[in-house]
């Protein structure tokens, strides 16, 4: 059993492409996680000053990612790997939710993508690729993004890295 942590993303998209490729066939789940609204709300440090249905916003946000997991379960099977979608509420960091989700499936690794943050940005934001591999009991696979990878790429063969010459290394 393969998961794939999926969230819609350009780069969420691409880890599934990978993940058929390195797992074509193998049982998935896709996973979406969301956030309760009044959690969110706490991590902002304060309300909107308006009365809103926080029930009916959970429903909304619950179905988008119910809708958004189906997405990735239609890109993994067309990838060609048998899938499934799930949808699941964050009791404490998306990373931990991945992790506790990947548990209870007993799943043989875990699949996701990376936006390739550094530095400030990186801090601000975290990072759930860097927690799951920081934290994980199983395999966890990190696809970075592809506009990210290509930029690394381009960046090596312009130092004259020998693996982007067509000069092999092993056996040299």
């Amino acid at each position: 059993m393969i998961l794939i942590a999926y969230d819609g993303s350009d780069d969420a998209k691409a880890a599934i492409k990978q993940a058929g490729e390195l797992f074509r066939g193998q049982p998935t789940t896709v996973l979406t996680v969301w956030q309760r609204f009044v959690d969110t709300l706490s991590r902002l440090g304060g309300g909107l000053g308006v009365i809103v249905d926080y029930d009916d916003i959970d429903r909304d946000t619950e179905q988008t990612a119910k809708d958004t997991a189906e997405e990735g379960t239609r890109l993994a099977n067309e990838a060609g790997l048998t899938a499934t979608s799930r949808a699941a509420v964050i009791e404490s960091t998306i990373a931990e939710e991945i992790l506790k989700t990947a548990a209870e499936l007993q799943a043989g690794a875990v699949v996701c993508g990376s936006r390739g943050y550094a530095g400030l940005k990186s801090l601000l934001l975290g990072s759930v690729s860097h927690h799951l591999v920081q934290h994980a009991d199983l395999p966890v696979v990190v696809v970075p993004s592809p506009a990210v990878a290509k930029a690394r790429a381009e960046h090596r063969k312009s130092l004259g890295d020998p693996l982007h010459q067509g000069i092999g290394l092993i056996g040299q």
